[in-house]
């Protein structure tokens, strides 16, 4: 995730923007390059036009070299199953995209998702059941290293469910400000500080006016 100096990963209208460098981008798909399947909630994939690729030849070339597949597999969350079957992810079929739902999204939605994605999976009654999905990926399509890219409901489902292992936080020098402006982790949150996911700093770097950092989960 990349978030301004205040936090924030979006304005408040959640209008399409980048506010990170070229060489964050850079690094974006440099972590891509280190992942067997890319994830991201429906509304990012709805916003912003993503398809969740390995980007640029160079980049296909370091997944190769690592041993992985040359097109990542490229997972869309969407517990409601309101992804736009439309959607630009879905002109783009150069790996197979999975669409992870759960059981309340309605018959025609789910329909429509699979004429579209290679494959739809529903776990959890309201809410998609991570860790249910995540075991189906292992099982069924190999997924060893998955990355997820957002947004922030999705961080925080994964943070809640401790599924999360690595943060990549890039935090870049602009306040956007707005208390509706979204974090790198919305939706429910911890209610008590002692439960709040703990992580530790392993590693920071300075580009220019960014910091990169890296944070693992403490065991």
């Amino acid at each position: 995730m990349a978030m301004s100096a205040d936090g924030k990963i979006a304005t408040a209208s959640r209008a399409v923007s980048t506010f990170s460098s070229a060489r964050d981008h850079d690094h974006l798909y440099e972590l891509r390059a280190t992942a067997d399947a890319v994830m991201s909630g429906a509304r990012t994939v709805d916003l912003n036009n993503h398809t969740l690729g390995p980007g640029a030849e160079r980049f296909r070339k370091l997944r190769l070299s690592r041993g992985l597949a040359e097109y990542n597999l490229r997972v869309i969350v969407s517990g409601s199953g309101s992804v736009d079957p439309g959607a630009e992810i879905f002109q783009h079929r150069f790996s197979p995209i999975l669409v992870l739902t759960s059981r309340r999204a309605p018959t025609a939605a789910l329909k429509k998702l699979r004429a579209v994605a290679d494959a739809v999976k529903m776990t959890g009654t309201r809410d998609v059941d991570f860790a249910v999905a995540l075991r189906w990926l292992r099982a069924e399509w190999n997924v060893k290293r998955l990355l997820c890219e957002g947004g922030g409901e999705l961080n925080d489902a994964l943070f809640r469910a401790g599924l999360v292992d690595e943060l990549h936080l890039t935090i870049c020098p602009r306040v956007i400000g707005g208390r509706l402006a979204p974090t790198i982790a919305d939706g429910l949150g911890f209610q008590n500080l002692s439960d709040a996911f703990q992580l530790k700093l392993n590693s920071t770097k300075r580009v220019g006016d960014e910091l990169f950092c890296v944070f693992t989960r403490c065991s």
